[in-house]
């Protein structure tokens, strides 16, 4: 009997025979049971807006779907590996049957996720995958990520990119997923155009990457920066931010990830060249319904799964696929999808350029 198994057989003794059903995946959840149970969510920072405007709504609303008694118990660890492991002790206080855990620091979490296991409770790894035995893992492929950043850099520059040097600017070192963007980033790049700086950002820090390309320019010129190559869309703002404080008024492109409404609307003016749409609403499905499995003991059933191996376990993992946006399929993507309105991406100054990209 498998692990998550056996932890939901030994809940049904306590609770002398709960009733569960269990919603595997596909395009219409169903119940998990007539008695509802809890559900912890533990997100790990706020800096980026997407957690709260967009996974927590969607992963809510999905469990509201397949278990409309369950009760999500919601926490940000804005940042603080430490607070997470507070967060995670605290719901797993309140009986949380099964933990979604977005790891602020994926070998710190190991701790949380080993605790849980000894509470009988097991853990969906959502966006990054965590240390430990993790029972299911969805994300995006991390790697295919930082490829299609550099693809999308490299057309921007052309066939043949001279006369100067890029500018890497890496995710936090802290993080699984920015060492896969790094290693798909630098499989595209290498050979193809000269690194002239890289450094990594801890926690993702706008100000860090600010800090780091303001550097940069000090070193390389800023007349020899050809491209910038920025793992998320905050360090793509930072980055753009020092390239205006050097004067720079002819920007280089400069890739992203996230989809961030300022990244989009900067897109469309020109400012940023491109970023990565990964789809959420998908994401947070995914993540429901593989927390309604493992609480209930179903298979999940939905998306088909691959196994990852997180130096504990080979873990069931959904790998989405990730999507490079451009000014070129702005409409056709995150507007498209209804990830943005037009209403809220063609805001004052923005409006002409919505309108030249054709949304309206």
């Amino acid at each position: 009997m498998k692990r998550i198994q056996r932890r939901v057989a030994v809940a049904g003794i306590l609770t002398l025979g709960l009733l569960v059903a269990g919603c595997g995946g596909g395009d219409a959840a169903e119940t998990a049971g007539d008695e509802g149970y809890r559900v912890g969510l533990l997100l790990p920072e706020s800096k980026t807006t997407r957690y709260d405007t967009f996974d927590r709504p969607f992963i809510e609303a999905r469990l509201g779907e397949a278990c409309a008694d369950c009760e999500v118990l919601y926490r940000n660890a804005d940042s603080d590996a430490r607070q997470q492991a507070a967060q995670a002790e605290e719901l797993l206080d309140q009986d949380v049957r099964v933990l979604i855990l977005d790891a602020v620091d994926a070998t710190a979490a190991g701790a949380v996720v080993q605790g849980a296991e000894a509470r009988g409770v097991p853990v969906v790894a959502y966006d990054r995958l965590a240390a430990g035995p993790v029972d299911y893992y969805v994300s995006f492929d991390n790697e295919k990520v930082g490829q299609a950043q550099a693809r999308s850099l490299l057309e921007a520059l052309g066939p043949s990119p001279a006369g100067g040097a890029i500018v890497m600017i890496n995710g936090a070192p802290a993080d699984p997923n920015a060492a896969g963007f790094k290693r798909g980033a630098h499989a595209v790049l290498d050979g193809a155009v000269t690194i002239g700086r890289e450094f990594d950002t801890p926690d993702w820090s706008a100000e860090a990457a600010r800090t780091g390309m303001a550097a940069a320019i000090t070193a390389l010129g800023a007349e020899k920066i050809i491209g910038v190559y920025a793992a998320n869309d905050g360090t793509a703002g930072g980055a753009i931010e020092a390239l205006k404080a050097a004067g720079v008024t002819d920007l280089p492109p400069v890739t992203g990830q996230d989809a961030e409404i300022a990244a989009v609307q900067r897109i469309l003016t020109g400012e940023q060249h491109s970023t990565i749409y990964k789809a959420i609403k998908p994401q947070a499905t995914v993540a429901a319904d593989m927390a309604v499995a493992a609480a209930t003991g179903t298979p999940y059933a939905g998306h088909a799964t691959t196994f990852t191996d997180n130096g504990t376990a080979k873990v069931t993992s959904v790998l989405l696929p990730p999507v490079a946006v451009t000014r070129a399929n702005v409409k056709d993507t995150v507007v498209a999808d209804g990830f943005y309105t037009a209403p809220q991406l063609c805001t004052g100054s923005f409006a002409a350029a919505c309108h030249d990209a054709g949304i309206r």
